[in-house]
């Protein structure tokens, strides 16, 4: 199994997907120890000194102008954890678990924290023992770091609560870790205020949403270009020379992936034939500025998060020259504007592609196609509900697209007056995701069929490899009316995973 090694110089985004999703397992490199026991000394040497540090030895938030005594310092530890593990509602996804405990442990590893070494060794033990903490979907503002969330797996590292074994079954984690031989930590000093006080919930899941919209922006080229093939439209409005002179980068890309999917096709550029038109309409013609300006959010997302990646959010935080300081660092805003930004190209990209749809489907726009796709009009109703499903998914994402960010809610007595609600960001954009993948399977489903009902005229290359692909796939093609919801989750785990891009690449090659 992949191994990842965790220093004090970060990771690399290929690393948090193989541990939130491949189940890669997690070591600490001899520099992170090092690093973890330096930092440690000066918490410890802090912590013996009678003036008050926060976070060492005082309250935290609002209750921070009091000073706690040496023997109550470990119940302190103890208390934040179990009172901050407070969130409510459903389970959120293993993978997003998984990622909340590696990017906290990269954090810690960092040696800014002030956490000993056999703490970040427990939490790497859980990860690797395939332990995953029950975090609820409410309890993180985004500000302070994503509390509770983080809060229920550092329950799990002290053997309370509840978790989810490796066999998907959950019980008391303190089972759980004594069936591994994995002792449960009693936090000291800071240890677990540093354990609570990342973004890493939102950031895990921006990463995630970037892996799984790189791969959707490619299949929306594709079944935009499979679109403008079934609607007769015209590819001369992709060439590089018209793209150059408007240079943004993933309007090339975009334009350059369907040229590369419409290449050797017959049906295209039929204009003026027996319903002579100047130019497609804005919903075929313009879908590369549309999908690449997406793409470019998706490059800017891309910065943000590896900028992030690179930080070490605490507070406090230990300095390389030994002080240790209270600071603002935890608050998620760079994070929830981006994931913000993506909810609203998503919900474009979704809302253009379910207007190419009911193109499709319209015979007064669709240049000679049946109403519907049906087989016979009337009788049969085609895709007519497929294209309601479509758009009642595109109606969600315009309020999923509302942005999270713009909001702040006051808390711990008005010492947390500004919150980012990074999390809700990233909840509502994971919703956005799914949708947008399911809109991207209707717009595949009613092209193939469109083209397959284009008698006499040869589908490029590349989109008859994808209309053969699907069909494999178990997407029936043209014909009387079925039970059509088999067909639509076929379509949609087919793009899912991956399956539409693979098809295409297999003649274009590497899309971009």
């Amino acid at each position: 199994m992949h191994t990842v090694v965790v220093g004090t110089s970060g990771v690399t985004a290929s690393d948090v997907l193989a541990v939130a999703r491949g189940g890669a397992r997690v070591e600490l490199s001899p520099e992170a120890v090092a690093a973890l026991a330096a930092a440690r000394e000066i918490v410890d040497a802090l912590a013996a000194k009678p003036e008050p540090v926060y976070g060492v030895s005082t309250g935290f938030g609002a209750l921070a102008t009091r000073h706690i005594s040496q023997e109550l310092r470990a119940q302190l530890q103890r208390n934040i954890v179990r009172s901050h593990a407070a969130g409510m509602g459903p389970r959120v996804e293993r993978e997003v678990v998984r990622a909340l405990q590696f990017l906290r442990l990269k954090t810690v590893c960092s040696g800014h924290t002030g956490v000993r070494p056999e703490v970040a060794q427990t939490m790497a033990d859980v990860l690797n023992a395939g332990i995953t903490p029950v975090v609820h979907e409410y309890g993180s503002l985004g500000c302070s770091g994503d509390l509770a969330p983080l809060s229920h797996c550092a329950l799990t590292l002290m053997g309370e609560g509840d978790a989810e074994g490796p066999d998907g079954t959950v019980r008391p984690a303190g089972e759980l870790l004594a069936e591994h031989g994995i002792t449960p930590v009693e936090l000291r000093e800071k240890e677990g205020l540093a354990l609570l006080n990342g973004t890493d919930g939102m950031l895990g899941m921006l990463f995630m949403a970037l892996d799984d919209l790189d791969t959707l922006y490619k299949s929306a080229d594709i079944t935009a270009a499979l679109s403008l093939e079934a609607l007769l439209g015209t590819d001369k409005v992709l060439a590089p020379e018209l793209h150059a002179i408007r240079p943004h980068p993933g309007q090339g890309a975009s334009a350059a992936n369907m040229l590369a999917v419409l290449k050797g096709s017959q049906l295209t550029g039929h204009h003026q034939d027996d319903a002579p038109r100047v130019q497609d309409a804005y919903s075929v013609r313009c879908a590369p500025q549309v999908a690449g300006a997406g793409r470019d959010t998706l490059a800017h997302a891309r910065l943000v998060a590896e900028r992030e990646l690179a930080s070490a959010v605490d507070n406090p935080v230990v300095l390389p020259d030994g002080r240790v300081e209270s600071n603002g660092n935890f608050h998620g805003a760079p994070v929830a504007y981006v994931l913000d930004f993506l909810a609203i190209a998503a919900a474009d990209l979704g809302s253009i592609a379910e207007r190419r749809t009911d193109r499709l489907l319209d015979k007064n726009r669709s240049h000679g196609l049946p109403p519907f796709l049906a087989d016979d009009a009337g009788v049969d109703s085609g895709l007519m509900i497929a294209q309601y499903t479509q758009a009642a998914l595109v109606s969600e994402m315009k309020r999923l697209a509302v942005p999270a960010s713009a909001d702040s809610i006051p808390s711990s007595a008005m010492q947390e007056d500004h919150v980012s609600m990074g999390w809700s960001a990233a909840r509502k954009l994971r919703t956005a995701v799914d949708n947008l993948t399911r809109i991207i399977a209707v717009e595949l489903y009613a092209a193939t069929r469109a083209i397959e009902l284009r008698e006499g005229l040869t589908p490029a290359p590349a989109s008859q490899a994808v209309i053969e692909a699907v069909r494999a796939a178990g997407v029936e093609g043209p014909g009387p009316d079925r039970f059509l919801a088999p067909d639509l989750a076929a379509a949609d785990a087919f793009v899912r995973g991956g399956g539409l891009v693979a098809a295409a690449e297999k003649v274009t090659g590497p899309l971009r």
